[in-house]
């Protein structure tokens, strides 16, 4: 089984790392990180580099393409020969999956018109300029097509994707086997936090893309 991870510099590591983990270890899985060139790709904390084994010109179909997200998100969506390419693989696969603000790379080719979908919380309002339908659950599949929220509801999806794929007995034992046992000190919705927390997320995200400018 042939899975793509597409990268790119700004992503965020987890988006990519987190579904690397769950199916990498699938039987017969062969996971492949793409980017529009081969080499490093910085995450968007600038300390972190992913390596990009193959080109997108080297990769012409996968079973499983996953689009991880982050700050790099736009450059990518303004990237015609990046979302044709996520167009073409998405027509080879039997999954087309997204992490994060990667559900907007996928609006970005088409992919999402008509169909309901997840990202993070604070880029949700977005996917309706591409014809999808935002919804607040963790992870959606519709069709062939799964999006999961934020950062690490990358790893749920895998873990979904895996069971999908493999079966129960499977994607339970590579779940005990990273030890994904969630038992976190705080509800991690954005929609039950506080006013505080609330305040100091959006000082976070607007900090961040000021760096980014």
């Amino acid at each position: 089984m042939e899975i793509a991870i597409l990268i790119f510099d700004d992503l965020t590591a987890l988006d990519a790392i987190g579904p690397y983990e769950v199916l990498a270890a699938i039987p017969d899985a062969n996971v492949t990180f793409v980017g529009e060139t081969r080499g490093i790709k910085h995450t968007h904390h600038g300390s972190l580099g992913l390596n990009a084994d193959r080109s997108i010109t080297e990769v012409s179909r996968a079973d499983i393409l996953v689009v991880p997200g982050g700050f790099g998100e736009e450059q990518v969506g303004a990237n015609p020969a990046m979302i044709e390419w996520v167009r073409a693989i998405h027509a080879t696969t039997q999954w087309t999956t997204s992490v994060c603000t990667g559900a907007l790379i996928l609006g970005a080719a088409g992919i999402l018109r008509g169909l309901e979908a997840t990202t993070h919380w604070a880029a949700r309002d977005h996917l309706g300029q591409f014809g999808a339908i935002p919804v607040t659950q963790r992870v959606v599949e519709r069709g062939k097509v799964i999006t999961a929220a934020g950062v690490s509801a990358g790893i749920d999806m895998a873990l979904y994707l895996t069971r999908r794929i493999a079966g129960d007995a499977v994607a339970h034992a590579i779940q005990i086997v990273i030890e994904y046992d969630l038992q976190p000190p705080f509800d991690g919705i954005y929609e039950h936090a506080p006013a505080p927390v609330v305040g100091l997320l959006h000082k976070m995200l607007a900090r961040r893309l000021e760096m980014e400018r």
